[in-house]
């Protein structure tokens, strides 16, 4: 997103295209032994390819994130969160960030969150991630989700979990990964206090 090269239309941000680039990037440095630390999309593109190339990762540590199928309800503060960022006229990142927080930001901090977007061209992408989200069970990533849960409910490699205890979208979201991936048993999992 940002400043950085990338696709300028939002169509070109569709879930699937992210795991393909990342995807691509494994296979093309062959990858092996992988620590995957993912948080939030980092986990929505992540697990996907852990649950594709199983063998290639050692271990995984997830952070405020899921692998969402859509045939569960993803919560008020989700679909919220998903208007929002569909319909307000300007995007304002560096306030997203400070509300998201549970620690104050100074304004330099903040205007440093909103520096790599000059104008709302910039944000495409930052907006469109919340709509291809699994959020119902006829949503695109649905199905290609459900089957990566086929391979993580048999995942065995040390799986950790991290995750805030402030963060009203992905909360709880420890407890089923920990309650389905084999690879949770015995981790020392922890709770972020007081994090957003």
């Amino acid at each position: 997103f940002g400043r950085s090269d990338k696709p300028s239309q939002r169509s070109d941000y569709t879930y699937q295209r992210h795991v393909d680039w990342i995807r691509a990037v494994l296979v093309q440095l062959d990858l092996q032994a992988i620590t995957l630390v993912c948080q939030d999309w980092g986990g929505l593109i992540g697990l996907r390819l852990v649950a594709e190339h199983p063998e290639r990762f050692a271990r995984v540590v997830a952070a405020n994130t899921m692998l969402p199928t859509g045939d569960h309800n993803p919560g008020e503060a989700f679909l919220k969160w998903r208007e929002f960022s569909q319909t307000v006229p300007v995007f304002p990142t560096g306030s997203i960030i400070r509300r998201s927080v549970t620690c104050p930001l100074s304004p330099e901090v903040i205007a440093a969150y909103d520096a790599p977007f000059p104008d709302e061209s910039y944000k495409e992408g930052a907006r469109q991630f919340p709509r291809v989200v699994a959020a119902s069970p006829d949503d695109p990533a649905a199905p290609a989700n459900r089957k990566a849960w086929d391979t993580l409910v048999k995942f065995d490699k040390p799986f950790l979990t991290a995750f805030s205890d402030k963060d009203p979208i992905t909360a709880g979201g420890d407890k089923v990964l920990r309650k389905l991936i084999p690879g949770c048993a015995g981790q020392p999992h922890t709770t972020i206090e007081n994090g957003g």
